[in-house]
């Protein structure tokens, strides 16, 4: 299926983003208030919010409290659903509650859900190459967790509820601090003298650069009236084929092409586990490291007619910027490219 002219927003549209601090929702937020969106975000510090960030409609709330929700999204075309427990932490009793609360408010607000995937939802058994019809089958609790939540959407489908998820690899970007390339690949606020790699030797794993992703799901919620109530896409980003091209990247942005790559200290991590809860939530995504895991975006290419992407020079560059790692180039010669077609949308 080939892409069709967008229609314009109308500008009374209202969008409530619920995790508009996080890297993932500031984005779209962004990129929803550019087309036009009257942009609405739920916080427990809303008048603070409202000061640092006025472009937006900051709402006293929390994502929690039901009525809160369900408050902030009246007149609202589109829930944003963004938000996820900090740093892994308190998933088994925070993530489901929170979804019920948005799903309550879509059904209220007559809205569309659109939200951010994860690929903890499949197991092995679906790799490497993951569709969005792959069975899911998750090998750690939070994967069953958010099998759980995507079961609760599929079922508000069925009761009037547009929901559309976008599914991408590890984020990073600017405005993202909470991940893995801003906190292991490279320190956030200080140059880059070593990289870090996560990854097994020769392991290829997927990125997703946050522009990319938010532009992604605005042209796709652009197109929401040709898709079914239920829809899922999946992007495929930036794949680092041999878990060495994203570093030969920071080498090539950075003007260092020697810069050292060290190995992600895994056994400290297992030894020191039983002390530091963090690092047992990080021993069970270690899984993704070591082997290939590579979302199939052929189904979003047929649709829009490409994936939005930015080159990875480009996009590392504006993400070390934005992490203080690299001071702000004096200016980069015309706009970053965009669209991909079907090609490379497979290894």
């Amino acid at each position: 299926m080939t892409s069709t002219p967008q229609e314009p927003i109308r500008k009374s549209a209202i969008a409530l983003v619920l995790g508009a601090t996080g890297g993932i929702g500031g984005a779209v937020a962004t990129r929803l208030h550019r087309d036009g969106y009257r942009v609405r975000a739920l916080h427990r510090n809303a008048d603070v919010m409202q000061r640092r960030l006025p472009i937006f409609e900051w709402v006293q709330g929390d994502a929690m409290i039901a009525n809160d929700v369900v408050t902030a999204a009246e007149g609202a075309d589109v829930i944003v659903h963004a938000v996820n427990p900090p740093g892994y932490r308190n998933w088994g009793t925070l993530v489901l509650p929170m979804i019920d609360n948005t799903i309550t408010a879509a059904k209220k607000a007559g809205a569309t859900i659109l939200m951010p995937g994860t690929v903890y939802n499949y197991g092995p058994d679906s790799f490497p190459d993951v569709r969005e019809d792959s069975p899911q089958n998750p090998v750690s609790i939070k994967g069953r967790i958010r099998v759980e939540l995507e079961r609760r959407l599929e079922i508000a489908s069925t009761e009037g509820v547009r929901v559309l998820i976008v599914r991408a690899g590890d984020y990073f970007g600017p405005g993202a601090a909470n991940n893995w390339f801003s906190q292991v690949v490279v320190k956030a606020g200080k140059p880059v003298t070593s990289i870090t790699n996560p990854a097994s030797p020769q392991t290829g794993h997927q990125w997703a650069y946050l522009p990319d992703v938010a532009e992604t799901m605005v042209r796709l919620l652009a197109a929401s009236d040709r898709l079914p109530t239920f829809a899922r896409f999946h992007m495929d980003g930036f794949f680092d084929r041999d878990g060495i091209q994203l570093a030969a990247a920071i080498r090539r942005v950075v003007g260092k092409p020697d810069l050292p790559i060290k190995r992600f200290p895994w056994l400290l991590v297992r030894l020191s586990s039983p002390f530091v809860p963090m690092f047992r939530e990080l021993l069970e995504m270690r899984y993704l490291w070591k082997q290939i895991v590579r979302l199939d975006n052929r189904a979003l290419v047929d649709f829009l007619g490409e994936e939005p992407h930015t080159p990875i020079d480009h996009a590392v560059r504006a993400t070390l910027e934005d992490l203080r790692c690299l001071p702000p180039a004096a200016g980069l010669v015309g706009p970053p490219e965009r669209g991909r077609s079907v090609e490379g949308a497979m290894a």
